[in-house]
């Protein structure tokens, strides 16, 4: 690495270190903010309501990454720009490749730490905060395990592995127990929608119920469930796809693979969390030719304008794609990389026509 790419990493890195605190202050700002309807429920209070936010913050500064590269690398190669160094490396002969070769090993570093935060780091801070608001706000309900959400209900303990939507839920489990604690009967559902009156709709639902000599089966197309869980507090403490690490989704794939399953959110959910990755190396070079174009005298600004365009436009799409691959049953794959494809289309478009 020469003294040219050093300077480089420094100026990038530290300009999107800057631009990340920013976005991560007003990014926990209206986290909070959106926990003042909670704050006053059950044991939930205001110090409660910080911790919460300070856990997201990770798994914040994971979905922002690409976004701050792009507008950090704006703002650090156009101060650059600005005070004339760009030009200086021109005329010493270094080529746009060149330079963009060297914006590349910040881009390389910056992925590697938002692969940190977003396989290592966010994933359990961020269950441990949803965990940390269901006790303070349902302290009358308790859960634990590791396998999903484990709740217990009076004489009923439910299961759920995963979450499909704001009330609906899969692979839920129910066991039965009776007055001396010894258990009565194990259901499993398919899926589970939260009845807005009170209750729940279980979907292709098994049941094996114990008796002192025998073992009753008995399947349903659907069943209703009374229970005091609600959607919300299961929304808590249960996890979506979109939130696991991709080694947990790799293996929540195969499983509902060997289950003959739906696979659609899962999928989408492992390769959007590659691409999400590899997109923070196009968004450093897709920076790189703004410098030497039209913005190159421009302010910190119209960069930083240029950079928030580009960053929601990605973020738009990539949301909008999500909710097509699961509603639409589109090929999840597919629509996992199509917005790092345009970025990394755009990206080398732009350094090939700069001269």
């Amino acid at each position: 690495m020469t003294t040219l790419d050093r300077y480089l990493l420094r100026t990038i890195v530290g300009s999107v270190l800057m631009v990340m605190a920013v976005f991560l202050t007003l990014g926990g700002l209206f986290l909070f903010i959106g926990q003042q309807d909670d704050i006053g429920v059950g044991n939930y209070g205001a110090l409660d309501a910080l911790v919460f936010v300070l856990l997201n913050l990770p798994q914040q500064a994971w979905e922002l990454m690409p976004i701050s590269a792009l507008i950090g690398t704006l703002v650090g190669l156009g101060g650059l720009a600005r005070g004339s160094e760009i030009t200086v490396m021109r005329a010493a002969g270094l080529s746009v490749w060149r330079i963009a070769s060297a914006a590349l090993l910040a881009g390389v570093l910056l992925a590697a730490a938002g692969a940190l935060l977003g396989e290592v780091l966010a994933p359990p801070m961020q269950q441990m905060a949803r965990q940390q608001k269901a006790f303070g706000k349902f302290d009358n309900i308790s859960f634990a395990g590791r396998g999903g959400a484990w709740v217990r209900d009076g004489n009923l303990l439910v299961n759920v592995e995963r979450q499909s939507g704001d009330a609906e839920f899969g692979g839920m489990m129910v066991f039965e127990l009776d007055a001396q604690h010894r258990l009565r009967a194990i259901g499993r559902a398919a899926s589970a929608t939260a009845d807005p009156a009170g209750g729940w709709r279980l979907s292709r639902y098994q049941e094996s119920r114990f008796a002192d000599d025998r073992v009753t089966v008995r399947r349903e197309a659907s069943r209703s469930l009374e229970s005091n869980v609600s959607a919300e507090f299961l929304g808590i403490a249960s996890i979506s796809p979109g939130q696991l690490p991709s080694a947990t989704l790799f293996r929540l794939i195969r499983h509902l693979q060997a289950n003959d399953l739906d696979i659609g959110a899962a999928l989408f959910a492992f390769w959007s969390r590659i691409a999400r990755t590899v997109a923070v190396l196009f968004g450093v070079l897709v920076a790189v030719p703004f410098v030497f174009g039209s913005l190159r005298s421009s302010g910190g600004g119209a960069r930083t304008t240029v950079g928030l365009l580009i960053g929601i436009a990605f973020f738009l799409l990539q949301r909008m794609l999500e909710s097509g691959a699961v509603v639409f049953d589109l090929d999840p794959v597919l629509l996992a990389w199509i917005p790092t494809g345009l970025l990394a289309a755009v990206a080398l478009i732009l350094l090939a026509r700069t001269r």
